[in-house]
């Protein structure tokens, strides 16, 4: 039997975190990356399971930094117009460290990526994210703000699987995301274990949707988490200057939205509209 299944998404979907050989690097910024390009991850570990059982023909869309107009625009004209099985698609965590962040225009290009897609057979594979702040050790004037935005991206993904279906995880419901080894020494991308933890899930879910897989994806991992060393040096030569950029985007607004929260109390104007 053969499967066609096409992955769109960002640096999570890139492999980001999951080096194929197994190197400790540090340098995870990796801003247009493609898949393969040094990383592995979850898409291709669910392809390759895929793969014991189907004759499998896999495609990887997904490149660091991606936003979700940049899905819509770039990566799904890509896929071309033939007959689509399966379709991933995680996105949306970028866009809330944009200052140019917009609900209605993240719901409304996920709607078409979503549409086109299940339009061409596609059962979608999507995520409902989690509190990255938490795990990130924002201090909370920006973490609250920060987890506003993404509930309202997980908002958006929640009307997509209303409407269109297929198989949607919930991040938070799986505690290990808020453990240390989960994740790459940066803490926004999925180490080894989260990346299998990540294919093996969404493996599970298939095979009760009928979709068969011989061999799941293998939970146990060939490298050790990050050390505490490891830790120490990524936050100096990386995760410093990372936040310094971020500065000029997402720092004045977290701000006027921590002020906001003040005034206002639990729900601020962003969220109302929303939720109206």
């Amino acid at each position: 039997m053969s499967l066609h299944y096409v992955a769109l998404g960002d640096s999570t979907t890139v492999g980001v975190g999951d080096p194929l050989n197994g190197s400790s690097t540090t340098d995870l910024s990796g801003a247009g990356a493609r898949p393969g390009e040094g990383w592995r991850g979850w898409a291709s570990l669910l392809a390759d399971s895929l793969g014991s059982t189907h004759r499998v023909t896999f495609s990887n869309f997904a490149t660091s930094g991606a936003t979700v107009p940049v899905v819509a625009t770039e990566q799904l004209p890509s896929t071309g117009d033939g007959p689509i099985d399966l379709a991933s698609l995680i996105v949306g965590v970028n866009d809330t460290l944009r200052s140019t962040f917009d609900a209605g225009r993240i719901r409304d290009h996920l709607e078409l990526i979503a549409g086109r897609l299940t339009s061409r057979g596609a059962l979608l594979l999507t995520v409902r994210f989690h509190d990255h702040g938490q795990v990130f050790g924002l201090p909370k004037w920006l973490r609250r703000p920060l987890w506003r935005r993404i509930e309202q991206v997980n908002v958006a993904f929640d009307d997509l699987h209303a409407r269109f279906g297929g198989i949607r995880l919930d991040m938070a419901d799986y505690p290990e995301v808020y453990r240390r080894d989960f994740w790459s020494v940066d803490r926004l991308h999925p180490g080894e274990r989260g990346h299998r933890k990540l294919a093996r899930v969404f493996a599970d879910e298939l095979a009760v949707r009928g979709v068969p897989i011989g061999v799941p994806p293998d939970l146990d991992c060939a490298y050790r988490p990050p050390s505490k060393w490891a830790d120490t040096v990524w936050l100096v030569k990386e995760g410093a200057p990372w936040v310094g950029r971020r500065a000029h985007d997402l720092l004045p607004w977290a701000a006027r939205m921590a002020i906001s929260q003040v005034r206002s109390g639990p729900l601020d104007a962003e969220v109302r509209r929303l939720e109206a």
